[in-house]
């Protein structure tokens, strides 16, 4: 399972139609995609995967983001996933970020920054149970 990561492409990147740019970047990096789905996510199904971030300030507005428009789950297969995704991401506040990276490109700030990755070999694997049955990974 370390060679796997989980990802998302939030829902504002989805709305400003750069999702295609950012897929075309993962296989770039080197990844293979062994699932992938357009999603809407209900409000409830937010609040059920980031519930890690329940008593956090932001997890009001983080559940209502997630669920406001379409977004894209995926599982991406290279060696060291975890950290090569999150290296490819770049940091969360995309004022940060350095250049080459997905919120750097495509982020417009620390809530709405494109992109979501696992972060740690655990945490992937319970990310990618919540979206994707072992049937549905290629």
């Amino acid at each position: 399972m370390s060679n796997l990561t989980f990802g998302i492409i939030k829902p504002d990147a989805v709305r400003k139609g750069v999702h295609g740019s950012i897929i075309q970047r993962i296989l770039d990096d080197g990844f293979q995609i062994r699932g992938m789905k357009l999603i809407h996510q209900s409000r409830k199904q937010a609040e059920g995967f980031y519930a890690v971030h329940r008593e956090r300030p932001f997890f009001g507005e983080l559940t209502k983001f997630m669920s406001s428009a379409p977004c894209i789950v995926m599982v991406l297969e290279k060696e060291n996933a975890v950290p090569e995704w999150r290296n490819l991401m770049g940091a969360t506040n995309p004022a940060e970020a350095e250049e080459g990276t997905l919120r750097k490109e495509f982020a417009s700030s620390i809530g709405e920054n494109a992109v979501h990755g696992s972060d740690s070999v655990e945490n992937a694997a319970i990310e990618i149970s919540y979206f994707f049955s072992k049937l549905e990974l290629v």
